[in-house]
């Protein structure tokens, strides 16, 4: 099987040029950047992606004199960036800063993520995506300057159209960017194939060698010849067929729950989203009646989807199901609670002492199924991935937690996982479900989460999905939901003054979850929208309406 490699130098992206590769019906893997170099060339790679990554690669010239032999075993945390007041470390015991012209103390730093150059001795297509076409042409001899000057967005670039990479495209094309270094000097032997208004190097080439390096992001939407780009690497320059399907995960995966749970038995922890259900299914695929499915009902749900999830379930699927009742256990460890990563690491935590206690009483259970995603995976931090929220079944389960997980959807994004879900035969309704976060509704409640807010913001919630269902837009959105601020501000209704709080609606659309753009959704739903909650939900006198996009903003306001 054809294998296009992206080596994972922790960008957040990183998953996502998988996945793009995918879609495309070439195999992909993500693996770290400090994969040995033996092990990459028995996979027998047809071609290799560079990730991005947080990391700076012109900080090294900074570091260069004081730098000594370990960098990975350091005492000192190494900042990501050239530009804080000339700040290359922190001391981890003391946190005290420390700068290139420090000479009260010698020490280690932890240098960006590399990689050997033996990498481009396996005679494989390379492709370089932002920080990878930085490590490129620091790995090659050439030369990155720190800036110190952000791009980020939507940039108009200049191609070289008689380099294979850009075959089809327009001369001028809309390139997603996200960057504060680049390439002042390209490596020997190599062209310039990219530029832009403000940036004269955003792309080179090596085409003997068949190695490239792009400034840009192909694998975002927001670089709408993204995937032409990808398709003329893997197909043009790796010289890759399309033939591999979604299937493939099936069996693979059927295969390897198989061979880890053996005799055992496993609980999953069902929520009845779409995530959730997909991996309950593929597990059952694989072990049949040693599997049960446990539904926690944490009070955090939105009106009316404990009975929803569980009529659903034993209607449709002939798996064993335990419906767990547990509100007031989570609210009472919610208590008092407002800052939102405690939130998820309390519920998170929770969830995982229910499911030991349920495991308990079904016998040699060792293994708990979650349908964890990628997205989750990434925004909750990895080795080299910046942590952004901990999502509370990755960051937010307990050190001591006995149990093994299986996650079949670890890997995957979203869209594919309801290709997977349709594969397994389930139905469309249960497939097209937005997507609803494992801490419910306590995450869309700024603050302390009260009973109160609690039927404030269920009601309201409830009010958004009916008035997004009976628009027609419901499957045409990835997640329309209310949001309650934890403040209240001055009204008038009935003569009188009101001192209420405010909700906010949240519609966004999306492909992945990784990015996504505020909905514009017709004044008409607004209004009722607004007029509705005003008039039905008690407590609340101001309805406002969320314009932002991710990034900079995360879906979830916690």
């Amino acid at each position: 099987m054809e294998t296009v490699l992206v080596i994972d130098f922790g960008g957040q992206y990183s998953q996502l040029i998988t996945r793009r590769v995918r879609e495309l019906r070439v195999y992909s893997e993500l693996i770290p950047y400090d994969t040995p170099i033996e092990k990459i060339r028995q996979k027998k790679p047809a071609g290799l992606i560079l990730s991005g990554s947080p990391a700076s690669i012109a900080s090294i010239a900074i570091v260069a004199d004081i730098n000594s032999a370990d960098h990975n075993n350091s005492p000192i945390d190494f900042i990501n960036s050239v530009y804080d007041s000339n700040t290359v470390g922190v001391d981890r015991t003391s946190g005290e800063k420390l700068s290139a012209k420090s000479t009260s103390k010698t020490f280690n730093l932890r240098m960006p993520p590399l990689i050997s150059k033996e990498i481009f001795a396996l005679g494989v297509p390379v492709l370089g995506i932002c920080y990878g076409m930085h490590l490129i042409t620091h790995l090659l001899g050439g030369k990155i300057t720190g800036s110190g000057r952000n791009e980020y967005g939507k940039t108009t670039i200049n191609f070289s159209l008689d380099c294979p990479l850009f075959d089809g495209l327009k001369q001028k094309e809309i390139c997603w960017m996200s960057h504060r270094d680049s390439v002042s000097r390209p490596p020997k032997d190599f062209r310039i194939i990219a530029s832009t208004q403000s940036l004269p190097i955003a792309g080179i080439e090596n085409s003997a060698e068949k190695i490239y390096g792009i400034q840009f992001h192909p694998e975002v939407i927001h670089t709408p010849s993204g995937m032409d780009i990808l398709k003329n690497f893997l197909f043009n320059i790796c010289g890759c067929s399309s033939t591999w399907t979604v299937v493939s995960i099936i069996e693979n995966q059927v295969k390897e729950i198989k061979d880890t749970v053996k005799d055992g038995n496993v609980i999953c922890a069902l929520s009845g989203g779409v995530d959730s259900t997909v991996a309950a299914i593929l597990v059952n695929k694989a072990v049949g009646r040693k599997l049960t499915c446990i539904f926690v009902d944490h009070g955090l749900l939105r009106a009316g989807e404990d009975i929803q999830v569980e009529k659903t379930f034993r209607k449709n699927f002939k798996i064993n199901l335990v419906h767990v009742k547990a509100k007031k256990r989570f609210l009472s460890k919610l208590k008092g609670v407002i800052d939102p990563e405690k939130k998820r690491k309390i519920i998170g935590n929770e969830f995982i002492r229910v499911f030991e206690e349920e495991a308990k009483k079904i016998k040699n259970v060792d293994y708990l199924v979650q349908g964890t995603l990628y997205s989750d995976v990434i925004e909750s931090g990895t080795r080299d991935a910046a942590k952004i929220k901990s999502h509370h079944n990755v960051a937010g389960l307990p050190d001591d937690m006995k149990m093994k997980l299986i996650e079949p959807l670890r890997q995957l994004f979203k869209d594919e996982v309801r290709k997977l879900g349709i594969e397994l035969g389930l139905s469309e309704e249960i497939v097209r479900r937005q997507p609803f976060p494992g801490p419910g509704l306590a995450i869309r409640i700024i603050g302390e989460v009260t009973e109160e807010k609690l039927k404030i913001l269920k009601k309201a919630d409830k009010i958004v999905l009916d008035e997004i269902k009976r628009a027609g837009l419901y499957e045409k959105i990835w997640q329309s939901f209310a949001v309650l601020p934890s403040i209240r501000s001055v009204g008038v209704m009935g003569d009188e003054r009101t001192y209420s709080y405010p909700v906010v609606i949240r519609a966004v659309a999306s492909e992945d979850a990784m990015t996504a753009d505020w909905v514009k959704l017709p004044y008409g739903v607004l209004e009722r929208m607004s007029n509705r909650i005003i008039n039905e939900v008690e407590g609340v006198n101001r309805v406002v309406y969320d314009i932002s996009s991710k990034p900079p903003s995360t879906i979830e306001w916690e």
